[in-house]
């Protein structure tokens, strides 16, 4: 123990930032130090071996030989730092929850709130009265996205060491009390956390939870991932947007209002499907607003470029697409022009395979101000007409939105409305390669100047032969992966939109091609894996650390009997399994965050332990009971971190 807290004590004021593994009980993993001590101490380390290299060893998957391993978050992986003088330092990596969903947590004024909790537009609770006598507030079992951050001059009180916030939302609940399903049927919470970071270790511990307001903006939908703008905000999501042209059937979308308002007819779909950022306020509280500019899509996973004003943006939807917004002013979202991309000849998911081409075809230049003008005075009748069978008038264009064909028909002198409240149907009109299913996750490598986004799986629209499929869109891969992959893009500049017109941005996907892609087996292993479980399955979140150079994978798999986090080195080619989550879990609210008060964590939350499909029929019996009995009856899911100890 001596020789590790010297070493650790030598290195964390070299200069130059090396990176810093932790070496402390409950302190965050893997960690760089930005710190300069004084001038003895900087002295006295100057000639301190420097960091090499940092690697992860790949944990094997857990099994039925120890079945509690399967029914938690499992952490068995090491991180091992190389030094200069060719010595290595291992540390263990474990989690670190700051919470279990359904816990009452603090609020910071000496009260108690409960994590995780639903609210209607006027803040009040919602209730789940669905089992007599057993009426309580609602909560979610399905944290996703979240930030990490830090303020200049933050006012909370009781923190002892270092202010740090953090915000994480919360995208649904998967069943009330009765076990009818509640998906979509609530707004999506999402929560400001002040937290207090132990200088000494980086260790992070709960002060205080506070609900953010969201009734300025009519409330969440279906809030999945997020990211930290460069401006240290944090940018949310809502997907799956709710289908405007056939409002009047979708049930769901009533119940949601009927929860929110209290009628189910006052929800307006166009007010859903936008991009919410979430401002931290000094004194732990949030405020928020959406931008309507940004193309009403399937909102998952966001990366704003270090321009501060190019937005990758992902689409979590069958026949989806790879759109980019380019905002007018730096750190601010409330204005610029939509594209959505255009897959040239060659796309292979072969990662062997050459790269193919992206062009770019512009949608349209908003405010965010004049889009929401338009969301609250037209009818979706108003805009275009969208019908389910043929009929049989060429003015109509055939399309496939979310795996059904529609025939669609703008209405005059309703492209900038179309464009941008009716992003899907829009894109398809304009020649966008509308044909990526389910792109969760994006993500930059700043300095190889790449952006990663996951595809959760590679079928039907992507698919030769497929109905759905159009090869003429420049996709159309010979079989189906269930698995899914993760797609790489190049970036560059003095790039053009379709149109010849220049895009004013050094951050541009030029070209993608297929980094890495899951195995679908055969016939389903002993376990009941439907895919290789040494490769990704279905991966959803994506984070990329430039000082660890290493790309974070979270998995949203029907194909893997416990879902896993990956940590993939881009310089080794090495994919390495760091975290196994609760069987019938889903990995989410990953966050990579390269320095904090000389700190770098790994954020990592689950949604919904225990939600058994037919992979789990050789395991449910056994870890049924032993996750209802971590995660509160399958209704609780933990928000946390990793952390590390060295290794003798």
């Amino acid at each position: 123990m001596e020789h590790n807290q010297s070493r650790r004590a030598a290195l964390k004021f070299i200069t130059g930032a090396p990176l810093l593994p932790l070496a402390g009980v409950g302190s965050a993993a893997t960690l760089l130090s930005a710190c300069a001590g004084d001038g003895t101490e900087a002295a006295a380390s100057s000639s301190a071996p420097t960091i090499s290299s940092v690697a992860f060893t790949s944990m094997d998957a857990p099994s039925l030989a120890v079945p509690a391993e399967m029914a938690t978050t499992t952490v068995k992986s090491t991180l091992v730092v190389s030094y200069s003088n060719g010595s290595k330092q291992s540390y263990a990596l474990k989690y670190q929850p700051f919470f279990v969903t359904g816990d009452l947590v603090s609020d910071g004024k000496g009260g108690t709130i409960l994590a995780g909790g639903y609210y209607d537009i006027n803040n009040k609770p919602i209730m789940d009265n669905s089992v007599a006598g057993k009426e309580r507030q609602f909560y979610s079992d399905s944290p996703d996205g979240s930030s990490l951050l830090t303020l200049p001059k933050p006012t909370v009180t009781g923190v002892k060491g270092n202010t740090v916030f953090a915000v994480v939302q919360f995208e649904y609940t998967t069943r009330d009390q009765s076990l009818a399903s509640m998906y979509g049927l609530l707004p999506s919470p999402i929560a400001v956390l002040t937290l207090d970071q132990d200088p000494a270790t980086g260790n992070l511990s709960l002060v205080k939870y506070h609900n953010v307001d969201t009734s300025s903006v009519n409330g969440l939908w279906i809030t999945c991932g997020a990211s930290l703008s460069p401006w240290g905000t944090h940018l949310s999501s809502e997907e799956y947007e709710p289908d405007a042209q056939f409002i009047s059937s979708n049930t769901m979308f009533q119940a949601f209002s009927k929860n929110l308002f209290g009628d189910a007819s006052k929800a307006n779909p166009y007010h859903y499907g936008h991009l919410p950022e979430v401002t931290v306020n000094p004194d732990g509280t949030g405020s928020i607003k959406k931008h309507f500019c940004m193309g009403r899509i399937s909102h998952e996973l966001i990366q704003v470029m270090p321009d501060n004003r190019t937005v990758l943006m992902g689409d979590d939807y069958t026949n989806g697409g790879l759109f980019m917004f380019v905002a007018d002013r730096e750190t601010d979202l409330s204005s610029g022009t939509l594209y959505v991309a255009k897959v040239g000849a060659g796309f292979s998911i072969d990662p062997a395979a050459a790269a193919a081409p992206l062009s770019w075809i512009k949608l349209g230049s908003a405010t965010s101000a004049e889009i929401q003008n338009l969301a609250n005075t037209l009818k979706p009748s108003d805009i275009l007409t969208s019908v389910k069978t043929d009929p049989a008038d060429s003015s109509y264009t055939k399309m496939y939105l979310d795996g059904a064909a529609h025939w669609v028909k703008l209405k005059t002198g309703m492209e900038k409305a179309a464009a941008f409240l009716e992003t899907h149907r829009y894109a398809n009109l304009m020649g966008g390669t509308m044909s990526f299913t389910k792109m969760e996750g994006t993500t930059l490598n700043i300095k190889d100047k790449i952006a990663y986004s996951a595809l959760q799986n590679m079928q039907s629209a992507m698919v030769k032969g497929n109905a759905a499929n159009n090869a003429a869109l420049g996709i159309a891969i010979d079989k189906a992966v269930v698995a899914g992959g993760v797609l790489a893009h190049k970036l560059g500049g003095g790039q053009k939109d379709t149109s010849g017109t220049a895009i004013n941005s050094e951050w541009v996907p030029m070209q993608t091609s297929c980094l890495l892609i899951g195995e679908d087996l055969a016939t389903a292993d002993a376990l009941g894996n439907t895919a290789n479980p040494d490769k990704i399955g279905c991966p959803d979140n994506l984070k990329f650390s430039e000082k660890l150079r290493t790309l974070f994978i979270g998995e949203d798999s029907s194909t893997h009997v416990n879902n896993f986090l990956w940590a993939y080195n881009v310089d080794t080619k090495v994919l390495s399994r760091i975290m196994s989550i609760p069987a019938g879990g889903e990995s989410t609210g990953l966050h990579a965050v390269d320095e904090v008060n000389g700190w770098t964590y790994i954020m990592s939350n689950f949604q919904h332990a225990g939600d058994w499909g037919s992979i789990h029929s050789k395991v449910q019996a056994t870890l049924d009971p032993l996750i209802r009995a971590n995660y509160k009856d399958r209704f609780g899911a933990a928000v946390g971190y990793l952390t590390g100890m060295p290794k003798a």
